[in-house]
């Protein structure tokens, strides 16, 4: 199986979002376009910790994936 290598990021640097439907209270997690097509994952409550990375193929598949309700039961 391919394992690639994450780009080096300074996370600090990279323009985070988060949905508009998030809580007030902080209790969120962010999204960040990152070098190459990845896109790095954090807790809003934890923006110093090092974010999860996702490549864009793995990104496609998560959202194609949400998108088709196979997380519903989650929430």
């Amino acid at each position: 199986m391919d394992n690639p290598t994450p780009p080096t990021v300074d996370f600090d640097s990279l323009t985070w979002i988060k949905a508009s439907a998030s809580s007030d209270q902080g209790a969120c997690v962010e999204l960040a376009a990152a070098p190459r097509g990845w896109v790095a994952l954090r807790d809003s409550k934890h923006p110093d910790r090092e974010p999860l990375m996702f490549t864009p193929a793995e990104m496609t598949a998560f959202l194609a994936g949400a998108r088709a309700g196979e997380f519903d039961h989650l929430a």
